[in-house]
């Protein structure tokens, strides 16, 4: 009797242990998860500016729906349950109107403020200032609510389905305290418009697939001849290889490129404060072409051949809105692009 209870004993605080552990593990699962699940960061804060005003954005489809409301589609079935939208404060009301109440009912989504005045602790925006910082400064807005892996989008333009199933799995495998990085790259000829010239990070790649150079080219033009771009200092035309690769501003990174950033930021102040106080832009590109340049970060860079589009020109809608018939002619996208969702 006493070799059985001795017995039971045993079993039961074997049972116990087993279970112990196992809830230990679940934790710990668990809490990997959270710290692991990406976050898309969507760069919104000049729509308003672009268009006149958020009203005036027109939609692509014939349900209303924006350039916007695509990427948000394709973020989620590639797996994104987070979502930031850094606007301003001078747009909140309307954004949240047109955009951001809709899109709550799908995902989880936290606003973030670009301001000007949201500088280095020492650094002061001049007054007549009235232009944005950039794309980089933008970034650095949201590093109080970004605490692992984030992808970073632009909100007028479209990346097609694939590109955020790339990026996410990416990410999702993803160590947060390292500054590997990844960004979706494009090829030239498939990013550019009939109607006006188009601002694209013009990168270099290795054999490796990792980003050597990149720098952002603001005025570049389709020609019968391929694409030219005009230099930002002297005017001159330069061209360019229809092949190559660029940036469209979809970047994938861990929240460890904040310090950076801010750093380089600074840097940028200290120049550009005095040479060009009212309209210099902290490019994102331009920053992540200095931690390459410095070996600092690696970009791995996944080549997609997807046809980007936007209406930067009013004469663009036209062709996006058959670009996007098509797409759900051929069953890219559902006839009414949020009916499954509220099903």
């Amino acid at each position: 009797m006493v070799h059985r209870a001795l017995y039971d004993f045993t079993c039961e605080r074997n049972i116990v242990k087993m279970i112990y552990i196992k809830l230990i593990f679940i934790k710990f699962k668990i809490g990997c998860d959270i710290m692991s699940e990406p976050t898309l960061v969507i760069l919104a804060a000049g729509l308003g500016s672009r268009y006149g005003s958020l009203k005036q954005i027109d939609p692509i489809d014939e349900n209303g729906n924006l350039i916007i409301d695509f990427s948000i589609y394709d973020c989620l079935k590639a797996g994104f349950k987070k979502l930031v939208f850094i606007i301003t404060r001078e747009m909140e009301d309307d954004f949240r109107k047109i955009i951001g109440n809709r899109i709550e009912k799908y995902i989880e989504v936290k606003y973030v403020f670009q301001d000007l005045n949201d500088l280095p602790e020492g650094y002061t925006c001049p007054i007549d200032r009235v232009k944005p910082w950039g794309t980089g400064q933008a970034v650095l807005s949201c590093e109080k609510i970004i605490n692992g892996p984030f992808a970073v989008i632009n909100a007028d333009d479209y990346y097609g389905k694939n590109s955020f199933k790339i990026m996410y799995d990416f990410l999702m495998k993803t160590n947060d305290d390292n500054l590997n990085f990844a960004m979706i790259g494009y090829i030239m000829q498939n990013t550019l418009t009939d109607f006006g010239y188009v601002s694209r990070g013009v990168c270099s790649v290795d054999e490796n697939f990792k980003l050597t150079k990149i720098v952002e080219r603001t005025h570049i033009y389709k020609t019968e001849y391929g694409a030219i771009y005009k230099d930002d200092k002297d005017g001159e035309l330069i061209p360019l290889d229809n092949e190559t690769i660029v940036s469209m501003n979809f970047w994938g990174f861990t929240s460890g490129i904040f310090p950076k950033l801010r750093a380089i930021f600074k840097d940028f102040l200290d120049v550009y404060l005095k040479e060009e106080p009212l309209k210099s832009e902290f490019f994102l590109p331009n920053a992540v072409g200095i931690l390459i340049e410095k070996k600092i970060a690696n970009v791995h860079v996944f080549k997609s051949l997807d046809k980007w589009f936007g209406v930067t020109y009013k004469d663009d809608k036209p062709v996006v809105m058959q670009m996007i018939k098509d797409y759900k002619k051929d069953g890219l996208y559902p006839s009414n692009l949020w009916e499954e969702q509220n099903g």
